[in-house]
């Protein structure tokens, strides 16, 4: 093979790789902007609950993959992890809005490992998609709470 070969075959390698993750990956991006912005769509709570209430669901979601993949050491995992996002989430409510930028954040890590190791199976495109979500939805937050956008 000719060095020219090599090459083209390594840039459409990364273009395959980069096609299977880049749109879950942007939609992310468009999603956490989303959730970012979601107080505004919820005026009459207060922010922290309309963050924490977005943290609970995105980590029941992993609930339902569970149950889809049937092996019930997944299940009871995804269960026991949902419940410590769901304490951090609560907490968060009436505690310092840090605890949902870690929350997002943690629940970030968690979407990375599960994408890495698969665990869940049958869920290639959703890892990417939340770990982008809850890292652009932390950012936003961690900016408006730095700039007092969102009174910690």
């Amino acid at each position: 093979m000719t060095a020219a070969g090599t090459v083209h075959n390594a840039a459409a390698g990364l273009h395959g790789r980069l096609r299977g993750v880049s749109v879950p990956v942007l939609a992310g991006v468009v999603a956490g902007l989303a959730q970012a912005a979601s107080p505004l769509g919820f005026w009459w709570l207060p922010a922290a609950t309309v963050y924490a209430s977005g943290l609970i669901l995105i980590a029941a979601i992993y609930i339902g993959f569970a149950v889809a993949d049937g092996r019930p050491k997944v299940i009871v995992v995804e269960v026991a992890v949902a419940l410590a996002f769901v304490v951090i989430a609560t907490l968060g409510i009436t505690g310092p809005p840090w605890l949902i930028v870690a929350g997002l954040a943690a629940h970030g890590v968690k979407d990375y490992w599960q994408h890495r190791s698969q665990f869940v199976a049958n869920t290639r495109w959703w890892p990417p998609f939340c770990a982008a979500t809850d890292w652009v939805a932390a950012a936003v937050l961690v900016l408006a709470i730095t700039t007092g956008v969102i009174v910690s």
